[in-house]
Order: structure tokens, then sequence, then C-alpha cells
């Protein structure tokens, strides 16, 4: 009977979701919507399986936190936050940094780190680098694998308007059974 509990113990604590801000990712995408809402979010537009909410996350004020589904099983997947954006490198390098930081202390230490200009040099000033970035040669993603999914920081884009630190979670389960559709579909 102990064994038999054990084995449950551990296969509950084995199946669990990814959180994020200590919410399962995990349901159809209203009852994540409804919980974030709960969480002090604010929705902004639902449409086509992808939710976008506006709110505080990680002592950044007015982040857009992006809820997604696959359309044909409405089933919360993958969670985006894009951070305020930034006008400098010097803004947008250090929010990365300081995320980075506070990911490893919680996750430990990343999988995957890539943090470089795909150019033939080294961009110096500030002006220099924030082109690079909007000609989408900046390439800076760190990547955290837990048991539960994984967690992927990285510096992104909208062409040369907007420049921003982003942050994608990825559950393991629902990513695993959205995977398996796709398969089926084939």
């Amino acid at each position: 009977m102990v064994l038999s509990l054990t084995v449950m113990l551990t296969y509950a604590q084995s199946s669990e979701h990814l959180t994020f801000k200590g919410i399962p990712v995990d349901g159809t995408l209203n009852e994540f919507v409804l919980k974030m809402k709960k969480s002090g979010f604010t929705l902004v537009n639902s449409k086509d399986g992808v939710a976008m909410l506006e709110g505080d996350f990680a002592a950044y004020k007015g982040c857009i936190i992006v809820v997604s589904t696959l359309k044909q099983k409405d089933l919360v997947s993958k969670i985006v936050v894009v951070f305020p954006e930034c006008d400098t490198w010097s803004s947008l390098s250090s929010n990365y940094y300081i995320i980075k930081e506070l990911l490893t202390e919680k996750y430990g230490e990343p999988t995957e780190i890539v943090e470089k200009f795909d150019t033939y040099s080294e961009p110096e000033s500030d002006n220099d680098k924030m082109y690079e970035v909007g000609m989408n040669n900046c390439k800076y993603h760190t990547t955290y694998e837990t048991e539960k999914g994984s967690i992927q920081l990285s510096i992104g884009n909208d062409g040369f308007l907007r420049s921003f630190v982003m942050l994608s979670y990825y559950d393991k389960i629902n990513s695993e059974i959205i995977r398996q559709k796709a398969k089926d579909d084939l």
C-alpha cells in the first residue's frame, strides 16, 4: 500500500503542468483568461485561439501577455510575455540580463544560451546595436528546460518600430498533446 501511494504521488508530481504566475498552463483559453483576470490582468483581445492581456509582471508595468492554443484543440500550451518596449540597447539588454538572472535563481543554470549579433563585425554603439535588433540580426535567447516544460527568454522586435524582451513558457504535457494532434493529421 505504501509503495502504490508513493508511486501515485510521484506520478501526480511528474504530471503537473508548468505554471505561470502560479496558474497551471492548462485548460481552455476562456478558463485560463478568467484565472488571469482574477490575478489582476486585463483582457485586451481574444480571437482565433489567442488571447492578449495586459498587466504587471515580474516588477515590470504594462506587459502584454499572449496566451495561445491550437484552434482545433482549445488547450492552452504557450504563454508569451512581451515586456515594455525599449528605445536603447542599454535599457533593452539591461532588462534581458535582469530577467535572466532572476530566471537562473529560480530554475537553475540554463540549458542553452545564445547571445550574439549575426553580423560581420560586432556593433559597438548603442545605435548600431539597436539597428541590428531591428534587422533581426540580434540573436539573444536563453532557454531553461524543466520537467514540466521549457522557458525561453529572448530579445525580439516588431521591425524598427519596437524592440522588447520576451519570455515564453511552453507546457510539456499540452505541447505534446498538440504535437500528437498535428501528427495525427499527417
